[in-house]
């Protein structure tokens, strides 16, 4: 069984619901979700926010965050997973910001630096990932680290 499998019956066992709020991944996280059929039991949507104005505006990241962290931050992935799980009304919400690459403006983090973030239950974690690889590559090791990250919650979740 795959992890995202794995995950989203386990969400479904205990009557979760899920979002996501996806940077650098543009909505992979969840076109890889809804590639299993019966998602929708558990997987409710997400809010792809490449921009820090739609972070700011869909997802309410104050711009004094992005400011004083930069978008590519633990601080602007937890707020994603809050603002998140708030905008799509999810039990749990999973968050990812950074960069991909192939180039770095100046003064931004290197490529393969990001954070993915998750809320659930008024708790929000973050972990710091330096990844390698093309593009592509990296987006896919995102995914693999937001679904990981999920499943990491299992020994705190409820049943609700």
């Amino acid at each position: 069984m795959s992890k995202i499998v794995e995950m989203l019956q386990l969400l479904a066992d205990k009557g979760l619901t899920l979002g996501s709020a996806e940077s650098l991944t543009g909505g992979l996280f969840g076109a890889k979700a809804c590639e299993i059929s019966g998602a929708s039991a558990v997987y409710k949507g997400g809010i792809i926010a490449y921009t820090p104005e739609v972070k700011s505006n869909l997802l309410g990241i104050r711009p004094s965050t992005i400011r004083n962290n930069g978008v590519v931050s633990a601080v602007v992935a937890a707020e994603m997973a809050e603002g998140g799980a708030k905008a799509l009304d999810v039990d749990i919400c999973v968050s990812c910001t950074g960069n991909a690459g192939p180039t770095v403006q100046e003064g931004e983090e290197p490529v393969g630096s990001v954070f993915v973030g998750v809320y659930y239950d008024g708790n929000t974690w973050t972990i710091p990932l330096h990844l390698n690889g093309d593009r592509n590559c990296i987006r896919a090791q995102v995914v693999d680290a937001m679904v990981g990250l999920v499943l990491s919650l299992f020994p705190e979740i409820k049943n609700n």
